[in-house]
């Protein structure tokens, strides 16, 4: 008790600003102010707002950002992916740098979700690193401007020095890189297909932006891990294992945590055999030279797209009597890992369990166990059986979810996929997501939401190119399948969160859709590497385009044995009821606190509501949710990220709802905490643009009127 008070009291004085990317490197989400508390807590009141100005409704875009403040300066990014400078206590602009000013003509970013930016300084020189689409800028912190000493003019490309097969493959930034010294270490977002680029976490110099380090998370020869694959030539074709979800770092000890997610294709393992490091994995970094220091599979040859979503919290835990620093790292199948941040040792047993190893799938070869911690206890539900069917749903309904129920294979969460239809749960977006966990130093608990809604996977064959001529609607609809299915579904009804092609004619010209194509946008990557006809021949498919469909298509068939895969996914399709809710009884979203000390749920409650079932008297179901929570000394956990778009301040010891407010749209983002001029201040971001809420342009901050700290 007494070394958990001293550890408290060390903190204390630290986590009082937020100028890092999750509040501190630790990736703890703490702030140790406390000025706002329990007690007057439901006196928080709108402080300022600030409408970027440049939302799109029509097409669904969001904010997820985690500002930071540094000296009096919020620094975020809008839903354009520009970034600005705002006035910390008043919201004010002082600046903006439009990223689609540096593009050329008819270029676009290809993606509209940024989730932070990074300061650095180094005497009077303090810039701004942030990543829009497929460019890493540095802007002066001070004037907006690039910094042209850095890269080329200011930016880098992040397709260089990545050994890419194709140059137009997808390579984006979505999470803030880190800073150690004078490097910026980076990791990135790739493809989920076959044609997925290198998934390298790289260094790159701070102040020129020369490449210092890389580490290939899929191994060259001579490389540790080279042999957990069987093919030794897939490190030249095999993309992915990228950390897309962020860093931490203990920067005492000078060693950077990168959290990996799975190798292409995600479902079909076929052209991967083997183990597959670094895919899945946790890697402790040496910061200053990339170098490996150890590494922690959690998923062996992950099929089902369990990336590791979030970057883990630097904890520090009593096991055996004794003060153990530690990682915290949350898995999408709701499983907490908690290892030595030395030496990557688990600080709870974990054992390697049989899992089924059948598969439908030709080349296939399922690993035959998988890793289950025996604490801390699973966050969320890991099965879906006949008993957990929605009770809130007519009889009728319901007989209908079980016959669909049962004509899936469900029961295991690593069922192999197959052209059976498989549940899968917890779902593709399950247990806790990018926003991750946030840790309290003061009780040793730690508060993770997840999300509990059950998903359909269904693989069929492939359409294979013919040998010969093809009419553009034949080319198109084979073009679509493997290249647009995943996301657009099967019938092009949409799947997931990702929208309908259905009457798509009706909105764009073919003209705007080609550019889309070419571009991206949004969730969407450029699909550069198909040829002009290849594209023509898509949108003479998705459009309908009878006139179209019988010109003659006559681009040859990729030959590359490595992305010509036998098999594709249908999409992200949600197991739904007729009445448009999760299959499965409540709760679908879920905040939970976990005594990292003994590994037991302290508290679990349902995050969010459903305000229709609320008004026929139906308790609290919780949502869907995407950004996570904050916690504070003064014994508050703050969270928004529920499509209700509200944000809610608990009780952190026992979970009890003290405040809550509406917000102008759905905050799928990490608030901030901070104070200017003795106010402390709570600030969100409020894009919406999912789970079919509407887009919204806003950062609200949130204060206590007329308050100082303490």
């Amino acid at each position: 008790m007494l070394a958990n008070l001293c550890s408290a009291k060390a903190q204390s004085t630290q986590n009082t600003t937020w100028e890092v990317y999750g509040g501190s490197k630790k990736f703890i989400r703490y702030s140790a102010l406390k000025q706002v508390n329990t007690k007057n807590v439901k006196q928080l009141q709108v402080a300022w707002t600030y409408h970027t100005e440049d939302a799109d409704a029509r097409g669904g875009s969001q904010i997820q950002c985690n500002p930071i403040i540094v000296d009096g300066v919020l620094y975020g990014t809008t839903p354009r992916l520009s970034l600005v400078a705002l006035n910390a206590s008043t919201g004010v602009l002082k600046w903006k740098f439009n990223a689609e000013d540096q593009l050329a003509k008819k270029e676009n970013l290809g993606i509209n979700n940024n989730r932070g930016v990074t300061y650095w300084q180094s005497g009077a020189d303090k810039r701004i690193l942030y990543c829009a689409g497929s460019n890493l800028y540095a802007v002066n912190a001070q004037t907006g401007r690039l910094v042209k000493s850095f890269g080329k003019d200011g930016a880098i490309d992040l397709h260089d020095n990545l050994e890419l097969n194709n140059k137009n493959w997808y390579v984006a930034g979505t999470t803030p890189g880190i800073i150690y010294r004078d490097l910026y270490i980076l990791g990135s977002r790739v493809n989920e297909s076959a044609n997925a680029a290198p998934g390298s976490v790289r260094a790159f110099d701070v102040r020129t932006g020369k490449l210092r380090w890389i580490f290939h998370t899929i191994p060259h020869p001579g490389e540790f891990g080279y042999n957990t694959w069987e093919d030794k030539d897939a490190w030249k074709y095999i993309g992915g294992a990228n950390c897309w979800a962020g860093f931490s770092m203990d920067e005492k000890r000078g060693i950077i945590y990168a959290p990996t997610g799975s190798a292409s294709f995600d479902f079909y393992g076929g052209k991967r055999k083997g183990k597959g490091l670094f895919a899945n994995s946790l890697l402790a970094l040496d910061a200053a030279t990339g170098k490996l220091k150890w590494h922690y599979q959690v998923i062996h040859h992950d099929l089902w797209d369990k990336d590791l979503p979030t970057a883990p919290a630097l904890v520090t835990i009593r096991r055996n009597g004794k003060l153990i620093d530690a990682v915290a790292q949350p898995t999408k199948h709701g499983f907490l890992f908690i290892l030595d941040r030395v030496t990557g040792k688990s600080l709870y047993p974990v054992k390697e369990k049989p899992v089924p190893t059948t598969s439908e799938l030709d080349g296939e070869k399922v690993w035959p166990t998988q890793p289950f911690p025996t604490l801390p206890e699973p966050f969320v539900r890991q099965n879906f059986t006949e008993k957990d069917i929605n009770p809130y749903i007519s009889e009728q309904s319901k007989v209908e979810v079980l016959g669909r129920l049962k004509s899936y294979r469900y029961g295991n969460m690593f069922l192999p996929p197959g052209k059976q239809p498989s549940v899968i749960f917890p779902g593709f977006d399950g247990g806790p997501e990018w926003g991750g966990p946030a840790y309290d130093p003061q009780t040793g608990l730690l508060y993770i939401n997840a999300n509990e809604v059950p998903w359909i996977l269904t693989m069929i064959d492939a359409p294979k190119a013919p040998g010969k001529v093809e009419s553009f609607a034949t080319a198109g609809e084979r073009l679509f399948a493997k290249n647009c299915m995943s996301c657009h579904g099967q019938n092009r009804e949409g799947s997931g969160n990702n929208p309908t092609l259905i009457g798509i004619e009706k909105k764009y010209t073919a003209e705007q859709i080609m550019g889309l194509l070419e571009t991206g946008r949004r969730m969407m990557p450029a699909f550069k590497e198909l040829g002009k006809q290849e594209r023509e021949a898509v949108i003479a498919f998705v459009t309908s385009n009878q006139k179209e469909g019988e010109r003659k298509f006559t681009s040859p068939a990729p030959l590359d044995p490595y992305l010509d895969l036998p098999y594709q996914m249908t999409g992200y399709n949600k197991f739904l009821t007729k009445e448009g809710l999760p299959a499965i009884s409540p709760p679908w979203g879920t905040l939970n606190a976990i005594n990292l000390n003994t590994g037991k749920i302290a508290w679990k409650i349902p995050l969010g509501e459903d305000e229709n079932l609320s008004k026929q008297g139906y308790p609290i179901t919780g949502t869907e949710n995407y950004g996570g929570p904050v916690v504070t000394a003064g014994g508050l956990v703050f969270i928004a990220a529920t499509r209700d778009e509200k944000i809610r301040a608990f009780d952190k010891r026992n979970g009890k709802l003290l405040w809550e407010a509406k917000l102008p749209a759905a905050g799928f983002a990490t608030p901030s905490i901070y104070q200017v001029h003795g106010k402390k201040y709570l600030i969100i971001a409020c894009g919406g643009g999912k789970l079919g809420t509407r887009s919204g342009d806003a950062y609200v901050a949130f204060a206590i009127p007329g308050t100082k700290d303490n």
